[in-house]
């Protein structure tokens, strides 16, 4: 009999000690999988921008070289911006047609090539169409990133929307930095320099493909057909946070498309400009670190917009100067306050939404308005750039982004923006 209950105990001991480690195991393997999503969330998100962004720095130079307006090359950088919009509402359908892996990795692939594609096809027609296609990948991939966000990381949300927006971030800083130096050394060839940030895509598609378990797709997906949500299209609060990402995506779209032209109106070289633009961007990728970890500890949503908003009028008001030292010291104000902002705009949705497929239409509802928006004001700009002759316009359009977002703020304040956790 003794022998038979020392038996027992200790198959019952190894039993227990098996099913601990089994869940140990479960558990490393878990953060290993999150790790892996994480990292691949930042290198798609890296793609996100530099097709736009490339363009400032050498919008001069394009200019010159095909003979365009102010206003003809800046369509260069507000096509892709407008896509963005008018097409985000096809992500839930393109989600429901080849689900996540497949899906993303399909616009890697689109954002990838047609980027690489400009060294040889590099007309003013052939940049149009590749700023549109590429417009419309970008379109689709952010709603299904920040529905993914909202599935997987339900308790961390702002941490992960962290990594999303400082991959964009990260990306618009390369791309802004880094273009008119790679002009200079192939060559000043503008084309090479555009088709550069195609290695980015596939980088991004690589860690992708390997993150992305297919159990994990066929989860989200049978959640998102059980799901039912009334349209965000009927809800007021919707509409006020689609005119608050609007006001911001313009601010950024702006500031990305002729910060480099302003400073060269200064008496600033291409690399100059370009310098002035990576600064800005630099300070972008502090703030898009910093305010999402902050955020953990203190999330009141109101108290950072208006902060934000504060530095980035004061900003503003040193660009109105015309000092050529104060505008390194504007570029970093509104660098903070662009890494600050963005985040915060991809937060609003998510806090208004219960689940994934809610969350997915109330991204692609706010991203159709205000990448529209965001596309349209630097145009906008160029034409009254072309009228003026000057970029003192700029700056008044500027500040009246910065006073826009504050009213919104005001009107979501109504409600329980500042309760938000």
């Amino acid at each position: 009999m003794n022998w038979l209950i020392s038996v027992v105990v200790r198959r019952l001991i190894w039993f227990t000690y098996k099913g601990l480690l089994s869940k140990r195991t479960e558990t490393m393997n878990s953060q290993k999988s999150m790790t892996s999503l994480l990292l691949a969330i930042f290198l798609i998100a890296l793609n996100l921008r530099p097709a736009v962004t490339s363009i400032g720095p050498l919008l001069d130079t394009i200019r010159n070289d095909l003979m365009l307006s102010n206003s003809e090359v800046s369509l260069l950088t507000a096509v892709p911006v407008i896509c963005m919009g008018v097409f985000a509402p096809l992500a839930v359908h393109w989600l429901n047609k080849f689900g996540q892996k497949r899906g993303i990795s399909l616009l890697l692939g689109v954002i990838g090539l047609l980027t690489l594609v400009r060294a040889w096809f590099h007309d003013y027609v052939s940049l149009l169409i590749t700023a549109f296609v590429i417009g419309v990948a970008i379109a689709i991939i952010g709603p299904i990133l920040s529905s993914m966000i909202k599935e997987k990381f339900p308790t961390r949300t702002a941490t992960a929307i962290g990594i999303y927006s400082l991959g964009m971030g990260a990306g618009a800083t390369l791309s802004a930095g880094l273009t008119g130096v790679l002009y200079v050394w192939l060559g000043e060839q503008w084309e090479f320099a555009l088709a550069f940030w195609s290695s980015l895509a596939l980088l991004a598609y690589l860690i992708w493909i390997n993150a992305m378990k297919p159990q994990q797709e066929e989860r989200l997906n049978i959640e998102l057909q059980q799901l039912s949500f009334r349209s965000p299209w009927s809800n007021k609060r919707a509409w006020l946070v689609l005119l608050f990402f609007g006001f911001q995506a313009s601010l950024f779209f702006s500031l990305m498309t002729w910060l480099a032209s302003a400073a060269s109106e200064l008496g600033f070289s291409v690399i100059e400009a370009g310098t002035v633009l990576s600064v800005l961007t630099a300070a972008q990728i502090f703030a898009n670190i910093t305010i999402p970890l902050l955020l953990e500890k203190f999330p009141n949503r109101s108290f950072w917009i208006y902060l934000l908003l504060f530095i980035g009028a004061t900003g503003i008001i040193l660009l109105l100067t015309g000092n050529v030292t104060l505008i390194w010291f504007a570029s970093i104000l509104l660098g903070l306050t662009l890494g600050g902002l963005f985040p915060l705009a991809l937060l609003l949705p998510l806090d208004e939404t219960t689940d994934a497929k809610e969350a997915n239409a109330w991204t692609a509802m706010v991203q159709t308005g205000g990448f529209i928006m965001g596309g349209i004001v630097p145009l906008a700009i160029g034409i009254l750039y072309d009228w003026s002759g000057t970029h003192q316009m700029t700056y008044y359009v500027l500040l009246v982004l910065i006073v826009g977002m504050f009213i919104t703020t005001l009107l979501l304040n109504r409600k329980t923006l500042h309760t938000q956790g």
